[in-house]
């Protein structure tokens, strides 16, 4: 079988994408919103200068960033989205000072003909575009400037120690004195102003502001654009025509390549094959997903109950010692951390196997990467909670401590060190697969789109490294999102289906040539749509125009391989029942199928409910977001992990027969633990706050007020029920792999089709 059109599609792809995102990369840096030398009122008094603003970022930074709040929509849920807020709390400010000025009454008691009258005045006076490009200087009035003031003071008393908001802090999940420097509340009052200033202000010879109109504030006439309606409806079209054009292709290949039972082996060839030294050497990375997983989902729970109980878990006043802002971090970050780890184990595991050579000191290095792993996490954490607690200075905060920015929050030093780990992880690949791809073997083609898809995990996340200190969060927004959507969600999902295609040729379940070209093929149609569908996650985030229509075609595009992945399902519960061997490898092929569903579900309905324009602009923030979040970042690629961690662990503890029960149990309850989670919890809550965002405003939603009602709380104590099934899925599955090594999840007996094994 030729592959050179699936080669040539595949370069065009990955060519023609990058190009697209690297020149509205450029883009952003001409239309981004400037940060002024100077913030001045008409009659020539500072209120604050561009270090203010460029410091309050770092200060927001340093007390945890997106992972308390929300800015420009992106961050945590219980408190709010602090731009939001900030507009609304100024826009009611200046229209109750007009009020009295002009009628010696209150806002809410006038006529509605007033109120439109004085609404008017008020969007005048916000949207306007005061920024002086000839002197960088923000030029407001007076008037607004002591509404600047009256909500400085506000935020100074939140972040500080004032009693008189000491319920509303408890509801945010804020600890008393987050901010216990002025200078440095100053700053962060700065910077809070500012990136409101440009959701709120209209872009040079735009009626559009520059986060194109997000939030919504009816207050000021933020409303969804023209654009958003238009290219939401272009994103439904393309998706229906992606679905049947995919469809159409899948029914003309049906009749290609469908084996009969004859190819596939009567006995177990990978029982044949006997573990190397450094195929040994990953189990202590198994158990090290085991324990960052069960620590993670705890931090999840006491992370939810936050929401209940802002300063504490269930009257013990844990926020004194690891507030919302840390046990929030650590719960996203142990995420990535785990994932990532059970994947980067499978690759050393299968590298030796698939050229079956084990390179000179590969045991060595595999432990030393190890040791690595170890001292990024444990050094990332501990920098990220000496960050919080205001032990660090702002350059010290953004080298050793907390970033702020969701999902790459580690500093800089631990991501510098996590570059030079991936890159080992890369080279111990690459020397381990050499000797094979030197022979002109049929699987030659596969063995390449390892290597490439190998190569491309330590290379984006290289982009983490893009942004500095002081760097517009415009543009370290855009970076940050080639780590999460390209980093986690693209490349290692290429990279696991890879070596899945890998482990079943192996196992002699796919042919070599089936494999190579469906997994090529499926590599096109994933990265056509995924590259570019970056940019749905910044069509808020001081973008040019030309993001949103991109994002919203390409996001809808992304979903199309999806609708096919029932067929993906089936084929792998097919094959557990092709030989009775197989069957050895139930559970880790469920997990597959899993994989297959949540893929479907979270990531596809799920991901689509919230990616075209119109729908993202009213639950941008919201718990619509976390629905997706959960789904997708677990249920597709915790799911993914687990299957290949319980793979490898089956080949290391070849030929014994486990014991099952604990691994069906724990399956079963994690998924449904999953499903109930979101069902009963999340999904009712984003809804009801897009109902709320939708009538009255996006600050509405994330309010203190909207979210404290009893209704909310009841559905967020009805997530200790699928929380509850998922954490006692985690510690049985946990209990299984330790069992592993202690002899009680094997049963002592031998498996029967196993062999005598060779040396790899």
């Amino acid at each position: 079988m030729r592959y050179s059109r699936l080669w040539t599609g595949l370069g065009l792809v990955i060519l023609i994408s990058f190009a697209i995102l690297g020149y509205y990369g450029g883009r952003i840096y001409q239309t981004m919103p400037p940060v002024p030398k100077k913030v001045v009122t008409t009659t020539g008094k500072v209120l604050f200068t561009e270090k203010d603003i460029k410091e309050g970022q770092n200060v927001w930074q340093s007390i945890g960033g997106q992972e308390l709040g929300t800015i420009w929509g992106h961050g945590a849920y219980v408190a709010p989205d602090w731009n939001a807020d900030w507009l609304h709390r100024e826009a009611v400010w200046m229209l109750n000072r007009y009020a009295a000025d002009q009628f010696k009454k209150p806002y809410q008691q006038l006529d509605d003909e007033k109120k439109a009258m004085l609404q008017a005045r008020l969007k005048k006076e916000i949207r306007t575009n005061t920024y002086q490009p000839e002197t960088g200087n923000l030029v407001i009035s007076p008037l607004r400037a002591e509404a600047v003031s009256h909500i400085s003071r506000h935020y100074s008393s939140l972040f500080g120690s004032d009693p008189k908001l000491d319920d509303l802090r408890e509801k945010y999940a804020i600890p008393e004195g987050t901010v216990k420097n002025p200078g440095r509340m100053k700053s962060l009052n700065a910077f809070l102003f500012w990136s409101t200033w440009a959701c709120a202000t209209n872009r040079p010879g735009s009626d559009i502001t520059y986060t194109n109109n997000w939030p919504h504030e009816p207050l000021i006439g933020n409303h969804p654009t023209g654009e958003m309606v238009l290219w939401s409806v272009v994103s439904f079209v393309l998706l229906l025509a992606g679905v049947g054009a995919l469809a159409w292709y899948y029914a003309t290949q049906q009749h290609d390549e469908i084996g009969s039972e004859d190819h596939f082996p009567e006995k177990d060839p990978l029982l044949a094959l006997s573990p190397t030294p450094s195929m040994k050497a990953t189990l202590k990375y198994f158990w090290v997903v085991g324990i960052l997983w069960v620590i993670q989902v705890a931090l999840g729970a006491v992370t939810a109950h936050y929401q209940i109980e802002g300063s504490g878990f269930y009257g013990i006043p844990i926020a004194e010692w690891i507030p919302y802002s840390i046990t929030r971090t650590w719960h996203t970050q142990l995420a990535i951390f785990w994932i990532a780890t059970a994947w980067i184990a499978t690759g050393l595991f299968v590298a030796p196997a698939v050229s079956g050579r084990e390179p000179k000191h590969q045991r060595l290095l595999v432990n030393i990467l190890f040791v690595c792993l170890v001292i990024i996490v444990i050094g990332s954490m501990a920098g990220q909670w000496y960050a919080v607690q205001e032990r660090f200075g702002l350059k010290s905060n953004f080298w050793f401590g907390h970033q702020g920015y969701e999902y790459t929050d580690l500093g800089r030093f631990w991501q510098l060190f996590l570059t030079i780990g991936l890159f080992l992880w890369l080279f111990l690949m690459l020397r381990a697969i050499w000797p094979a791809l030197k022979k002109k073997q049929n699987d030659r083609h596969l063995l390449i789109l390892f290597m490439i898809a190998s190569t491309a995990i330590p290379l984006f996340y290289i982009p983490a490294l893009m942004w500095g200190q002081h760097t517009h969060l415009a543009i370290a927004e855009y970076w940050r999102w080639w780590v999460v959507h390209l980093w986690v969600e693209g490349f290692f999902e290429v990279f696991a289906t890879v070596v899945i295609a890998f482990l079943f040729t192996r196992m002699g379940l796919l042919r070599t040539a089936t494999a190579t070209a469906s997994v090529l093929f499926s590599t096109i149609v994933f990265l056509f749509g995924r590259i570019i569908g970056t940019f749905h996650h910044l069509y808020f985030s001081g973008t040019p125009i030309g993001v949103l229509a991109l994002g919203a075609t390409f996001s809808a595009l992304e979903v199309v391989p999806l609708v096919l992945i029932g067929f993906e399902a089936y084929q792998n519960l097919t094959l557990t029942r092709v030989r009775p061997w197989v069957q050895a490898y139930r559970w880790p092929i469920y997990y597959f199928i899993a994989v297959a569903f949540w893929n479907l579900t979270g990531a596809g309905l799920f991901g689509f409910f919230i990616n075209p324009p119109i729908a993202l602009y009213y639950m941008q923030g919201l718990n619509t977001t976390s629905v997706h979040g959960h789904t997708a970042l677990f249920g597709v690629y915790g799911m993914l992990g687990i299957g290949l961690m319980l793979f490898c662990l089956r080949g290391l503890t070849q030929p014994s027969i486990w014991k099952t029960k604990a691994l069906s149990f724990s399956f079963w309850t994690i998924n449904i633990g999953l499903a109930l989670m979101v069902l009963l919890s999340l999904l009712p809550i984003g809804l009801m706050q897009t109902w709320a965002s939708v009538e009255h405003g996006t600050w509405y939603a994330r309010s203190a007020q909207f979210m404290s009602q009893g209704i909310i709380h009841t559905f967020v104590w009805l997530r200790t029920i699928g929380d509850t099934l998922f954490a006692i899925g985690a510690l049985v599955l946990g209990w299984f792999v330790l069992g592993l090594k202690t002899g009680w999840s094997l049963t002592g007996k031998r498996l029967p089709y196993a062999e005598k094994t060779k040396d790899v």
